[in-house]
């Protein structure tokens, strides 16, 4: 009988997903595409988070999240507000498509437990 353990060894990643902290958030702000409400919890629990000891480079993605979620909102109720004139319309859009990427980077680099390389950043 074999007593030893399965699986990679301690301290080895395991090549699976690893569902961090950002990632959740990250996920959260994409499921409210679907769900809606899902990016305000997202954004609570980056507030929350932030303030909670945490690794290193979880520090850059909880400022890249928070402006992620801030800026899908307002370029969301300007585009709201405009879309009466149409223009809003592409708007929306764009801000949609900006929040996907911002997320999705923020995903990739969780996933390598590396930081946001410029969280401050208001673009990509």
């Amino acid at each position: 009988m074999n007593d030893q353990p399965k699986g990679p060894p301690l301290g080895q990643p395991t090549g699976g997903f690893d569902l961090n902290r950002p990632t959740i958030i990250s996920l959260l702000y994409l499921s409210s595409f679907v769900f809606g409400v899902t990016s305000i919890i997202g954004v609570v629990l980056a507030y929350v988070w932030k303030g909670e000891p945490h690794e290193q480079w979880q520090s850059s993605h909880y400022r890249y999240l928070i402006r992620t979620f801030w800026l899908g909102l307002i370029g969301g109720f300007i585009g709201l507000l405009l879309a009466i004139v149409l223009i809003g319309f592409l708007i929306l859009l764009a801000v949609a498509v900006l929040v996907i990427v911002r997320c999705v980077l923020s995903l990739v680099n969780a996933q390598k437990q590396a930081p946001m390389p410029d969280p401050e950043t208001w673009l990509v």
